[in-house]
């Protein structure tokens, strides 16, 4: 008998959510204080990676000869994140991406458990606005491991706090260093974006809407199979 898979490890934004928009704003904010420019295609290199790590990117685009103090770093990604979490109280479950509830609502019915890995330390609060907490029997966010994706901690930490074997889980990503943390960890991965930056996940679609619970088990247990 094909074997079933017992987690499927959901990240947050651009699966669940979009709040890029969001994350974009901020950190323009930010960089337009320290006299730099950064625009959406540079916001592309932000996805799926931790707020330090963005910030990090950021500072490498300014010209100032004055390195910055872990301090004086941590006092720049909590302003941001102060920024972000203004625009995000406009929050609502209309941001739920199209098929995400009845995807999250098979995976509940089929007794497979459900996990958030997410970069984000605002996950909680974000699935909470979304009206999705319920759903979830385990959430990783960036203040639960020590490295960021695409290092796999994220995904193991959920398996690990589950107690599923990493052969056993699913991570939807849709972002590449997502993708590679997920298969990084060992686990089935589910791309949803572009070909160009998401070749490399075992099952890709498009968009969220194209995300069919059934199928994706079916790939999964095929791949298991060759495992």
């Amino acid at each position: 008998m094909a074997k079933s898979p017992e987690l499927v490890i959901y990240d947050l934004d651009g699966v669940i959510t979009d709040t890029a928009e969001f994350h974009y704003l901020a950190w323009k904010n930010l960089a337009e204080q320290l006299g730099i420019l950064i625009d959406r295609n540079f916001n592309e290199q932000l996805k799926g990676i931790s707020r330090m790590d963005s910030l990090d990117r950021i500072l490498e685009l300014g010209s100032s000869a004055k390195p910055f103090s872990y301090e004086e770093k941590v006092e720049l990604a909590t302003r941001k994140n102060s920024y972000y979490l203004e625009l995000i109280e406009e929050i609502t479950p209309d941001h739920i991406l199209p098929g995400i509830k009845n995807f999250l609502q098979e995976n509940k019915e089929a007794n497979i458990k459900i996990a958030l890995g997410s970069a984000s330390k605002n996950a909680p609060l974000i699935l909470e606005k979304l009206g999705l907490s319920h759903y979830f029997d385990y959430v990783v966010d960036a203040g639960k491991v020590k490295k960021g994706k695409p290092d796999p901690e994220t995904f193991t930490a959920a398996a690990d706090a589950l107690g599923v074997s990493y052969s056993n889980c699913i991570g939807i990503e849709d972002a590449a260093a997502g993708v590679e943390a997920v298969n990084r960890a060992n686990m089935f991965s589910v791309g949803v974006g572009d070909r160009t930056h998401l070749a490399h996940a075992h099952y890709l679609v498009n968009e969220t809407s194209e995300l069919d619970f059934q199928k994706i088990i079916q790939q999964f247990q095929k791949w298991r199979q060759a495992y």
